[in-house]
């Protein structure tokens, strides 16, 4: 791909995904889900009215931001309402919302970029996140979660930029790696998971390094004959990974993640410790002057107060509670908002409940469900790049019968490593968690599942087998159109009942 078409693909996931995030942003005027208290806190700092927060303030200056600059934009006014505390129109407290959800899939596509410098993986990458479901819901409601996604998602670009580039350059990326995550954790307190796997990305990568140093210094040690076969062992690899059409051993290829071991721990401690530390006590500051109830420890120990009385994970606490282990496969996605209607001519309902059942033949649904084939998918290919590391681990292993260790790991095996560490990194600290979670706790997670699917069908696309490349291609087009089929469920249209139950394919994503 040359950089002219690679520069009109991003602009074109660009506007795409501004353009449907922007679509229709005051239909509903109401507050949807937790607008109810993102939209009114956001407000409340505009109003200086005082009130306890349960997460970091980040998101709902944010959000507050957005209420003054839309209330002094002179159109998008039509419709208003007094539900945050102020009479409001709800473009104003979802457009920077929108906004800022309309550059994840090009930050996506940057670190797709960074860590492989190859155009289709990024454009692949940014095209599948622009193609999400709960993505787009999330960043069409005056919600939070964008927003730990898009400061995570920029500490590590940030972090990636700074290990391509040496001395002041570097510092410079080091520091605003820093700001990102620290305005990650800033959010929610969960956007802490991204810093750690940046932290578990560094520590492999030194033990890698160490390992090889000690396997080289034994070698050393032993018959020069031993390095002859070690030779020949790295030119089979080039030649069956030649022979196979995919790229598997490359020493001669770059990655950032190969830059890792420049990075000592006090660097690591000052820029990935210190500043992320800093930049989350001072975003404190605005909500403590306003609210002077709790101090800084006190605050903290209020939230963490809250959170453990939340209740267990169950649906007797919340009917969409959903554990863990039940994101990946999405089998228990949340309506956001549902409300029915006589007829598509009537004004679209905002308040009271749904009609009784016969009564309304339109459904008006929007959904916080991903792109179903985008997330299985993506799971296949996160458990093929597991897969992948543990039979380059195993397999020289069994055959030579020792443990040996490659003198330069191929980028994909650094991409593999990247991917399954932050996933992981973002996913199983939930384990532990008794209170009740719902599926957009996943969203910092899955965003390394997209990046997953991306690298596979990258990979199949520039195989030279055309089996490969047609997959590739195939599972290209289902991502797609399972977005454009599911879209009327995210953007909140009209349905018939049958058009409803068509795209409700299990009971319990109801």
């Amino acid at each position: 791909m040359t950089k002219k078409w690679f520069r009109i693909g991003m602009v074109s996931v660009f506007l795409l995904s501004l353009a449907l995030r922007f679509w229709g942003l005051e239909r509903f005027n109401t507050l949807v889900f937790d607008e109810v208290y993102f939209a009114k806190f956001g407000n409340n700092y505009l109003t200086h009215t005082p009130f306890f927060n349960a997460h970091p303030p980040l998101s709902q200056y944010m959000i507050g931001i957005g209420i003054w600059i839309g209330s002094h934009i002179p159109f998008w006014h039509d419709t208003v309402n007094g539900l945050t505390g102020s009479l409001r129109s709800p473009w104003t407290y979802r457009w920077f919302n929108a906004l800022t959800g309309s550059f994840i899939p090009v930050v996506v596509a940057a670190i797709a970029y960074q860590l492989s410098y190859r155009r289709t993986f990024a454009i692949l990458a940014g095209l599948f996140t622009a193609c999400d479901g709960i993505f787009l819901v999330e960043s069409r409601y005056a919600l939070s979660n964008i927003y730990i996604v898009i400061f995570g998602l920029l500490g590590h670009w940030f972090l990636l930029l700074a290990l391509d580039n040496q001395n002041r350059r570097r510092s410079f990326w080091l520091v605003f790696a820093g700001i990102g995550f620290g305005a990650s954790v800033g959010t929610k307190w969960n956007g802490l998971w991204f810093l750690s796997g940046a932290y578990l990305i560094w520590i492999v990568a030194w033990v890698i390094h160490l390992t090889y140093s000690f396997a080289n210094l034994k070698l050393f040690f032993t018959s020069p004959l031993l390095e002859q076969k070690a030779g020949g062992r790295r030119q089979e690899a080039e030649v069956r990974s030649q022979e196979s059409g995919v790229s598997i051993y490359s020493p001669s290829s770059q990655t950032p993640l190969q830059n890792l071991t420049q990075l000592n721990i006090f660097q690591m401690l000052f820029y990935l410790g210190i500043i992320p530390a800093f930049i989350y006590s001072i975003i404190w500051i605005p909500h403590l002057q306003l609210d002077k109830t709790y101090g800084f420890i006190a605050v903290h120990q209020q939230i963490l107060k809250f959170h453990l009385h939340l209740g267990g994970n169950s649906p007797n606490v919340h009917p969409y509670c959903a554990a863990w282990y039940k994101w990946p496969l999405m089998t228990r996605p949340m309506a956001y908002y549902y409300q029915t209607a006589e007829s598509i001519t009537e004004p679209l309902p905002v308040m009271g409940p749904p009609l009784p059942a016969g009564a309304g033949q339109v459904i008006y649904d929007v959904h916080a469900m991903g792109n179903p084939f985008l997330w299985w998918f993506g799971v296949a290919a996160m458990l093929f790049l597991i897969g992948m590391l543990v039979l380059q681990a195993v397999i020289p292993c069994v055959k030579e019968k020792r443990f040996s260790m490659p003198a330069t790991l191929s980028v994909d095996t650094w991409i593999a490593l990247y991917l399954v560490i932050n996933y992981a990194a973002n996913l199983l600290p939930w384990v532990k968690v008794t209170r009740c979670v719902f599926i957009y706790h996943y969203m910092c997670a899955v965003v390394f599942v997209f990046l997953a699917i991306a690298w596979f069908v990258d990979r199949c696309l520039c195989s030279y087998y055309q089996q490969l490349r047609a997959l590739g291609v195939t599972i290209t087009f289902i991502i797609v159109a399972a977005f454009i089929f599911w879209m009327p469920i995210y953007l909140g249209l009209p349905l018939s009942h049958e058009g409803y139950k068509l795209r409700m394919w299990f009971n319990s994503w109801i």
